[in-house]
């Protein structure tokens, strides 16, 4: 079973967030967060958080074993630019974008066996 989790409108690049995110794919999850904890970049964050998040939404919601989890698809995509302008000598105006980036993380593992307790039926008095 696929679970899935997203961070929209991160403040980073896309073509940043796209390296790290490069570095991670197809691993399990347990090596990819080693990996990204030692990775010197500041999307290195953000690829943290949302990979955890999805082994949360995998463990708490669809009873899945967290050490089993694999990361099948990790995805960046570009979010809304923010056009803004800079000042220049003169009076003039120099425009720039402020680019932001959605991320997408899909792990996939094997579904832990959960014992449901065994309900005793009570003897009625008579």
């Amino acid at each position: 079973m696929s679970v899935k989790a997203l961070a929209k409108g991160l403040p980073i690049s896309p073509r940043k967030v796209s390296v790290v995110a490069a570095l991670v794919r197809g691993r399990s999850v347990e090596d990819a967060l080693v990996i990204l904890e030692h990775t010197p970049r500041s999307s290195a964050q953000a690829v943290i958080k949302v990979i955890s998040s999805a082994k949360a939404n995998a463990d708490r919601n669809h009873n899945l074993k967290p050490e089993s989890l694999q990361i099948s698809e990790i995805s960046v995509t570009p979010g809304p630019r923010l056009k803004r302008f800079r000042a220049g000598s003169k009076g003039r105006a120099f425009p720039y974008q402020l680019k932001t980036s959605h991320l997408k993380v899909i792990v996939d593992g094997e579904t832990r066996i959960v014992k449901k307790p065994v309900k005793v039926a009570k003897k009625e008095a008579k």
